[in-house]
């Protein structure tokens, strides 16, 4: 049958990337303790596609992607994957974005009753022919905080809200990117408490008063955040962003930073 796809385009424009997206596929998730979860991921894979060629064979990105259903992934195996895109595709670079839920292991402060917290959480990755994976891991969790102007100047009390924290993280090469366990448990730190899907009555008088006695702005946060990042042993890269669901106003309280770090 003809391939129309390899045919020639005279246009003289090279597309930077182009393959699938919102690609629904399960996927585990390697774990912090050597296991995996099983997920619901959503990809974006794509390549570079030269002038010369009219499009890509899109079929393939997902012959590449269906075996990975039944194989643990995190760093190396993104790596693979990426790079058998450039072989199959004859592609010049490719990228990849891999969404998914993660559920990190949650004990109460005071019952020790256990659950799980949901993560949105995020592996990508770009590669060049004859070159290295470059990777990003992404977390966007949940946190408490207290306003230490409303603590400072109110006769009892002060109001607190729930935040979202969104982390992305990039280590040099040679370095082992952290863990998303160990990055969800660093950046909740930050925060006035972190959040617990499940609490008792003696859960919910410690978390009230730990936030309490330990108030933070949006900037504060923000702060603390990147004073932690800064000292991860070989990160390159880092963003930052906080959104306080303000309690007492119809609108979030925000901060944003992102650096390189060396």
């Amino acid at each position: 049958m003809k391939d129309v796809q390899s045919s020639i385009d005279q246009r003289g424009i090279s597309i930077q990337r182009v393959g699938i997206k919102e690609a629904c596929l399960p996927f585990l998730i390697k774990t912090k303790d050597g296991g995996y979860q099983q997920a619901v991921a959503r990809a974006c894979f794509t390549v570079a596609l030269p002038m010369e060629y009219k499009g890509t064979h899109m079929s393939r990105f997902l012959e590449i992607l269906n075996p990975w259903s039944k194989k643990p992934v995190a760093e190396p195996e993104l790596a693979e994957i990426l790079q058998e895109a450039l072989d199959k595709l004859q592609a010049e670079s490719a990228s990849i974005r891999i969404d998914f839920k993660y559920f990190v292991d949650r004990t109460a402060p005071v019952s020790g009753r256990q659950s799980v917290l949901d993560v949105d959480c995020f592996f990508a990755g770009d590669m060049e022919q004859g070159g290295g994976l470059r990777f990003t891991l992404g977390v966007k969790l949940p946190y408490t905080s207290l306003c230490p102007c409303s603590k400072e100047i109110s006769r009892y009390g002060a109001h607190n809200q729930r935040g979202i924290m969104d982390v992305q993280v990039r280590f040099h090469p040679q370095n082992e990117c952290i863990l998303i366990e160990d990055l969800v448990e660093l950046m909740e730190k930050q925060a006035s408490c972190q959040i617990y899907p499940l609490l008792k009555r003696e859960d919910e008088k410690f978390v009230t008063e730990t936030a309490y006695e330990n108030p933070k702005f949006v900037e504060d946060i923000i702060r603390d955040g990147v004073l932690a990042l800064r000292g991860l042993t070989g990160i390159q890269w880092f963003s930052i962003e906080c959104e306080n669901f303000e309690s007492i106003h119809n609108h979030s309280a925000y901060a944003a930073h992102e650096e390189v770090v060396s």
